[in-house]
Parts: structure tokens; sequence; C-alpha cells
């Protein structure tokens, strides 16, 4: 149990609030508004570990004595940022740029506990797949991606927009699970390792767990693809 009380989450996303559940700890969500605009020539994984770290900032300072866990996403394309849409007509111009084409999604995360802090960016290569207009117009119809980096979801069952990823399918859902709990373990949570569990949820076979978790180069050097689920809930 992460003690002395429950740990908190600085976010509001469903996504994060749903994998980090399958660490079968007790957390609270915290909203931590911040500006997430990009400084000048800030590159992605500097950009997502210094919102993560400002949102865990914002947790830690109403909760001094507890874990706290903050985290952001963006996505790198065209040696561009691409934040979340402003609208939905934004939303059909992401969409589009996106389509049949690879991108990289970066989430960073920052595990605070007292003056101890971990901070680190991970990335993920996706493949969207050659989706039609008529695709994208009906998922920007439902509202789905107008809160969403780049304005997609990759676990959505409708549009189901990805071929495949390179790295950490979790990663792309904004939680990396396997790198946070190697920063939780190294902080002094006790918690279990949450692959076997990560991948029954999200109905994937992920080739690079076990490489994150012992630490090994090659897990972001030359990771194995995964197929993005075709059918179920996470598909």
């Amino acid at each position: 149990m992460i003690y002395p009380s429950p740990g908190i989450l600085a976010s509001t996303s469903p996504r994060r609030r749903e994998l980090i559940t399958l660490f079968d700890l007790p957390f609270e969500f915290i909203s931590a508004d911040v500006d997430e605009s990009p400084h000048a020539h800030e590159s992605p994984a500097d950009l997502v570990q210094r919102l993560s770290c400002a949102k865990a900032s914002i947790g830690a300072q109403r909760y001094p004595e507890r874990i706290v866990i903050g985290a952001d996403t963006t996505v790198w394309l065209d040696e561009t940022i691409i934040g979340k849409p402003v609208d939905a007509n934004d939303a059909v111009r992401m969409l589009t740029q996106l389509r049949n084409r690879p991108h990289t999604v970066y989430s960073g995360i920052t595990v605070m506990r007292g003056s101890q802090s971990i901070t680190q960016a991970v990335a993920t290569t996706v493949q969207m797949r050659d989706y039609s207009d008529q695709a994208i117009a009906a998922y920007v119809a439902t509202g789905d991606p107008l809160d969403k980096a780049a304005a997609y979801a990759i676990q959505h069952n409708g549009f189901r927009p990805v071929e495949y990823v390179e790295g950490c399918f979790a990663n792309v859902m904004g939680l990396p699970l396997c790198h946070l709990y190697r920063a939780l373990v190294t902080l002094g949570v006790p918690v279990n390792e949450p692959d076997a569990r990560c991948q029954a949820h999200l109905q994937i076979v992920c080739p690079v767990a076990k490489n994150i978790l012992s630490n090994e180069p090659r897990a972001l050097s030359a990771p194995s693809r995964t197929l993005a689920p075709k059918n179920g809930k996470r598909g």
C-alpha cells in the first residue's frame, strides 16, 4: 500500500485514471491546471517532462505527505509539437495530417515523495491506418477527439485509428505503466509489476514490457511492433 495515505494522481484524464487502477493501490485524483504551451525551441521530451513536473508539484504542495504522480502527453509530427485541437475543424485537420503516417507520442511522468522526485519522458512510435474522410467526420462528431493530444484515442472502439505501435502501448494512452512502476519502486513504494495486468486489460501482447522493467536499452532503441486490437472494448 502507498502510505501514509492514498497516492495522488494529478490528472483529469479518464485514460490515466483507468490505467493506474491496474496497480491495485489506493489513489485519489485531482486537477492540476497548468499552461501547456511549449517554450520556444522546446523539444517534445522536454515539454512533457516540464509539464508533468509542474502538475506533480501542484499536487505535492497540496498533499506534501503523499506520493504524487504528474503526467503529460504530446505528439510529434513533421518536427512540430501537436497538442489538443481547438475545435472540431482543427480535429479534422490533425487527423487528416496523421492519416497513414507514423508519428511519435511522448509522455512525461513525474513521481514525487517528500524531497525525492523522479521525472522521465517515454517515446512510442505510432503508425496510423489509412482511414477515410467519412471515418474522420464520424469520429469528430462524437466529440471524443476534442480533449486529446493530436485529436485521437488509440483505444477508441469505433474509430480504431492505429495500425500498430513500436514501444509502450499504454504510453500512447498517457501513462507508461512499466516506467511508472520503476519510478515508484525506486522511491520505496511496494507495488507489483504491471505488465501482465496491463496486457490483459488492453488485450495486447507487449513485446517490450520485460525489457523496460529490466531497464535494458534495447527497449527504447529497437522495440518490436504491437498491433492495435481490432475487436473488443479496447480496440
